[in-house]
């Protein structure tokens, strides 16, 4: 290791040169204080990104999250910024740069380095756990936006004691970038178009739970004429999708009909940090469920409600890691909703999203279990389905939309109101 001192704009830090002999890279850390035997030390992980550190460009946040990352440790007081040589998410700069021009074709830079033989993110954090540990740092508060990250720190040992969020300001060169780390890469960022979602959020922390079941949100954009695109479609635009993805985070449960599994097989998954993600829910009355659905590659994996089915493929499916919730038949001869809120409940989720498609979305409603609803709706004519059509043909009234908020989001509309059922 080598060092000296260096004076930047924020303060004067102390540069220490680590030689990795493996991966043949000179790591860096960029310290500020003594932190021999330190706990808490504020702490930036930076992967090295020239385009972004040295050249300024526009086109991602790397440069902000650098310089920002130094002045909040010199307002600290103390800190350490370990410069990691992983250009490009670990790909180098020369496919980088191929990366852009994929992206410039209209691929993200996740298929981008998908369609160039990487992996999405092929960095890691060995190295930063050993600097860290030469340093004497005992643990860590994270400045990051990037659960992976602290998740990968704390695999090799570090601990992260808190995360400090990294403000990002979204520009017309990175919108498309950062939606993506949003909406692929689970980066907890929130930008201007989305103010929003503060307003959802809090509105919806005034709720309140019912003793006995779940507070139920049902949650699905549409069309102007009243269609969603297919069982589980989103006809809304990115900044829709990016409401979508936040609002989960806030539900502990994820419910869709077997329908959305079957005709679109997603995984309706969040690599959040641990006790934050979503327990992927399946209505499937008689265990239909694919014994090769994406579902079942998730970590966190799903909860199958069934009344009836092959016993054969329970055991398969339990063998791949999915629980079966068995619960009694209602009048139509499906999955008993109200018995199974009540299970859910007792099993600790207290906020439960539905998504989707419309047979389960009308199924709520039909039996007046939905407590909330959550509608985008995007400027298109589909002619397709419509999300509650099957409650429209029969002579159930639908519910009133009680001091329903409207928001513009980007190119849609947003609205969120309480069901009022008295009507």
């Amino acid at each position: 290791m080598a060092s000296a001192r260096v004076p930047v704009e924020a303060g004067e830090f102390q540069l220490h040169l680590y030689r990795n002999n493996r991966d043949g890279f000179d790591h860096l850390a960029f310290v500020l204080g003594d932190l021999n035997g330190r706990s808490e030390v504020l702490t930036r992980v930076h992967s090295e990104c020239f385009t972004g550190d040295v050249l300024g460009s526009l086109r991602c946040d790397c440069g902000p999250q650098l310089h920002d990352a130094l002045s909040l440790i010199a307002q600290r007081g103390s800190g350490v910024v370990v410069y990691l040589r992983q250009e490009g998410r670990g790909i180098g700069l020369l496919e980088k740069l191929r990366a852009y021009n994929l992206q410039d074709e209209g691929f993200d830079t996740v298929d981008a380095n998908l369609r160039l033989g990487h992996a999405s993110d092929a960095r890691e954090y060995s190295t930063a756990a050993l600097i860290l540990k030469d340093l004497g740092v005992s643990s860590v508060d994270l400045i990051t936006n990037n659960p992976r990250k602290i998740e990968g720190l704390r695999a090799l040992g570090v601990p992260v004691s808190r995360r400090v969020p990294m403000q990002v300001k979204f520009r017309r060169e990175n919108m498309n970038y950062l939606q993506t780390k949003i909406l692929r890469m689970e980066h907890m960022l929130s930008s201007e178009p989305l103010a929003a979602q503060d307003d959802l959020e809090n509105w919806l922390e005034d709720r309140r739970v019912p003793a006995d079941r779940p507070l139920v949100t049902l949650a699905y954009a549409q069309s102007l004429d009243g269609s969603i695109a297919q069982e589980s479609g989103l006809p809304g635009g990115s900044e829709a999708r990016l409401l979508t993805h936040r609002l989960r985070r806030w539900h502990q449960g994820l419910l869709v009909g077997i329908g959305t599994v079957l005709s679109d097989d997603p995984q309706l998954t969040l690599r959040l940090l641990p006790g934050q993600s979503p327990r992927p829910i399946v209505v499937d009355s008689r265990l239909r469920f694919p014994v090769a659905a994406r579902m079942l590659n998730n970590d966190l994996k799903p909860w199958i409600a069934t009344s009836i089915g092959d016993k054969s493929r329970g055991q398969l499916l339990k063998q791949r890691g999915a629980s079966l919730l068995e619960v009694e038949s209602g009048p139509e001869g499906r999955v008993d909703l109200g018995l199974l809120l009540a299970r859910l409940r007792r099993q600790g989720v207290e906020r439960l999203m539905v998504e989707g498609g419309a047979t389960i979305l009308s199924a709520f409603l039909r039996q007046h279990l939905a407590d909330v609803a959550v509608i985008t709706i995007a400027p298109r004519l589909l002619g397709g389905l419509s999300g509650v059509g099957r409650q429209q043909r029969t002579s159930e009234p639908l519910p009133r939309l009680d001091r329903a908020t409207w928001k513009p989001m980007g190119e849609d509309m947003v609205v969120w109101a309480e069901l009022d059922w008295r009507s």
